[in-house]
This record gives structure tokens, C-alpha cells and sequence, in this order.
């Protein structure tokens, strides 16, 4: 069954991607486009997903046993350079409309 009817993305590729370490619908969507046009799959690829075995969830990583090694930690993004502020314009007052004689 078509899950993206927008980019033809089946149930069971979205399976295959996940099946393949991709855990969330953005991943999905890096890998297929599926989610990226409508949007309106995306909530049936969260259903698709759900609490997948294969995927570190925040109760799994809580609950490790000392010793035993967790998922890896996502890399921190990287800062943007932040540009430094523009000069505002200043802007000579116009001049006075001069009288009609």
C-alpha cells in the first residue's frame, strides 16, 4: 500500500529504510523524499515507525546497565557564524515643502 502517493513510497519501503537504521520521518524523508511534498504521510510514517527494537529511545538509553554500551549520541550541530549588525541609514530630513507665492 502507498504510503506517499506524492513520490510512490510503499509500507514496505519505509520498512526497508528502517529496517536500515532510520528512525524518524525526517530520516525517512533523507532517504526517499516520502513526507517532504504534502506532508500529509507523515503521521502514517510515525504509525510505521512506532517504537521500533532497532531504534535508541530515551527509556532504553535510561534504563542501560553500566557497562553496557548506549546508542551513539547524535553530533551536536554546528553554530552559524553570527553577522554583525548592520548600520542603520540615516536619512536627512526632507525638506519643507516650499510655499506657493
Amino acid at each position: 500500500m502507498y504510503v506517499c502517493s506524492c513520490f510512490g513510497i510503499t509500507e514496505e519501503q519505509v520498512k526497508q529504510h528502517a529496517d536500515a537504521g532510520r528512525c524518524t520521518p525526517r530520516q525517512i524523508a533523507s532517504a526517499c523524499k516520502a513526507g517532504t511534498d504534502c506532508g500529509s504521510c507523515v503521521r502514517r510514517i510515525q504509525a510505521l515507525l512506532g517504537r521500533g527494537e532497532g531504534c535508541a529511545t530515551r527509556t532504553k538509553l535510561d534504563t542501560a546497565k553500566p557497562g553496557t554500551p548506549a546508542a551513539p549520541a547524535a553530533p551536536a550541530p554546528a553554530s552559524l557564524p553570527v553577522p554583525p549588525a548592520l548600520p542603520v541609514p540615516v536619512t536627512a530630513p526632507l525638506p519643507a515643502a516650499a510655499s506657493a507665492a
